[in-house]
């Protein structure tokens, strides 16, 4: 494996925005994303799944009748791109869809019993991961960690009430 270099604490306020500094906090990304990301692929591969189904099963797990429309404004993405991931999912039974009992145009999102259980599976996964670092953090630690990943995003209000 090839060798990273990576930067000693410093006091000084500005040593966080150099660019070995910078670098170093991109490769600790790229790595805990492919960490985070690792044990979930492996078993949404098992049922022939991607991290697209794995971020829509997320979501609707989150906020059980979402509308495709929401769904669509938290993951940022086409109506095209969103279609076959979730023609997939709700023809291999892990996603309903229900029409609005509003607007028949809506269509509101639920994960089916399969779905809650592979959901599960996945969260427990990964919030393993996340709470074995908790452990290894004082709450000053933890508390920054989340306002800088809130600060990385484009919209500082996602991660908080279920986005």
């Amino acid at each position: 494996m090839a060798d990273i270099n990576y930067l000693r604490h410093s006091e000084r306020p500005d040593a966080a925005l150099t660019e070995p500094a910078l670098r170093e906090a991109i490769e600790l990304l790229f790595f805990a994303y492919r960490d985070f990301t690792g044990e979930p692929d492996a078993l949404l591969a098992r049922h022939r799944f991607g991290r697209a189904h794995h971020r829509v099963i997320y979501f609707v797990g989150r906020q059980p009748g979402i509308t495709v429309s929401e769904l669509l404004a938290i993951l940022k993405i086409t109506k095209q791109s969103l279609a076959p991931v979730l023609k997939v999912l709700v023809a291999r039974g892990f996603v309903a869809q229900a029409m609005g009992a509003k607007d028949r145009r809506q269509r509101h999102l639920t994960l089916t019993e399969k779905g809650q259980a592979l959901e599960e599976r996945l969260y427990h996964i990964q919030s393993a991961r996340i709470a074995r670092a908790y452990r290894q953090a004082d709450p000053a630690a933890i508390a920054g960690f989340r306002r800088v990943m809130r600060a990385i995003t484009d919209d500082p209000q996602m991660g908080r009430g279920g986005r």
